[in-house]
C-alpha cells in the first residue's frame, strides 16, 4: 500500500510521515512530497520515498502520485486566492492516478463558517463531491502552536493580543492532528466521513493568558482589540499584510464559535486524550 503525503516539507506533513512510520508500515510504502525535496532528504535516508510535488505544476503531481493508493492532501499555505486552484489540480491528479482515498485537511465547521480560510476549504470540499472522489475530510481546528509560538513575545510585553472576544477555540497540537491523519490513512472505514477535530479542552484567549501566567510565573493578560487594530498590530510586528488580515479575520470567526468543536472525534481517532494547553505550554517552555 502506497501512501502519499503532500507538504512533507512543512510541519504537519512531516509529523504525519513520522506518525505513519511509528505505526509500523514499511518506509518504502510512504511517499513524502514537497516542492523542494532537499528539505526531506533525511526521510529518504530512512527509506521513505521522496518526490517533488508542486501544486502549480500538474506534471509534477502526476509523477508524485503515480502508483499511490491513498493521499493526504494538506491544504496549501499559499496566497489564499490561489489555494482552490491548487487543491483542484491535486485532486484531479490523484483521481487520474487511481488513488482510492483522498484525506483532505480542512477547517472546523467549514460548511458554515464565514472566515476567509473557511471559504477556500468549503470550496475544496465541494470540488471533492463534484468529482465524486472517495474522500475523508479532516476538519482541523487551530494549532496549539499558534499560541505557544507567541509565548516569548507575550512574556516580553505581558500580553496576548487578539480579536476573538470570549470565543472558545478547540486547539490541538500538530502532532495530535498528524496522528489522526495517520490513523485514517492506515485503517479502514473512513471513506465519506467528515471529522470535526479539536482538543478536548477548549479555551478562551483570556484563559490562554491565565494558563500562560500560571505556567511561567509571570503576569500575562489578554488584550482584546477590534479586528482593524489587531491587523495593524500584526503588521507592525512584521507579519505580512495578507496574513495579518487572515489572522484577524480568523479571530473574528473564533469569536463566533467557528473554531470550536466538542465532537470528541480527535480523541477517538488517536485513542487517547488530546494534549492540553498546559502541557503544550510546559513543552514550549522546556
Amino acid at each position: 500500500m502506497s501512501i502519499v503525503v503532500t507538504g512533507a516539507t512543512g510541519q504537519l506533513g512531516r509529523l504525519t510521515v513520522e506518525a505513519l512510520l511509528r505505526r509500523g508500515g514499511p518506509a518504502a510504502d510512504i511517499v513524502a512530497t514537497g516542492r523542494d525535496t532537499a528539505g526531506i532528504k533525511d526521510l529518504a535516508d530512512r527509506g521513505v520515498v521522496t518526490r517533488r510535488a508542486d501544486f502549480a505544476d500538474p506534471d509534477s503531481l502526476a509523477a508524485a502520485f503515480a502508483g499511490a493508493e491513498k493521499l493526504l492532501l494538506i491544504s496549501a499555505s499559499i496566497p489564499v486566492d490561489e489555494r482552490l486552484a491548487h487543491h483542484c489540480r491535486a485532486i484531479d491528479a490523484a483521481l487520474t492516478a487511481g488513488v482510492s482515498l483522498i484525506a483532505y485537511t480542512s477547517m472546523t465547521r467549514a460548511d458554515t463558517a464565514r472566515t476567509i480560510l473557511a471559504g477556500t476549504h468549503r470550496a475544496t470540499e465541494e470540488y471533492l463531491r463534484e468529482r465524486d472522489a472517495h474522500a475523508v475530510v479532516l476538519r482541523n481546528s487551530w494549532y496549539l502552536e499558534n499560541y505557544t509560538d507567541q509565548l516569548p513575545l507575550a512574556l516580553q510585553h505581558g500580553t496576548f493580543l487578539g480579536a476573538a472576544g470570549g470565543g472558545r477555540v478547540s486547539a490541538a497540537t500538530r502532532a495530535d492532528y498528524a496522528e489522526a491523519a495517520a490513523v485514517v490513512l492506515t485503517t479502514e472505514g473512513h471513506t465519506g466521513a467528515f471529522y470535526e477535530l479539536g482538543g478536548d479542552q477548549a479555551f478562551t484567549l483570556a484563559e490562554l493568558a491565565a494558563t500562560a501566567s500560571a505556567a511561567t510565573g509571570t503576569p500575562i493578560a489578554y488584550s482584546d482589540l477590534p479586528a482593524g487594530a489587531f491587523t495593524q498590530a500584526l503588521t507592525g510586528a512584521g507579519v505580512p499584510p495578507e496574513l495579518a488580515r487572515i489572522l484577524a479575520d480568523s479571530d473574528l470567526g473564533l469569536g463566533r464559535g467557528e473554531l470550536f468543536t466538542d465532537t470528541g472525534d480527535l480523541r477517538r481517532l488517536i485513542g487517547r486524550p488530546t494534549t492540553t494547553l498546559a502541557d503544550a505550554l510546559a513543552a514550549a517552555l522546556r
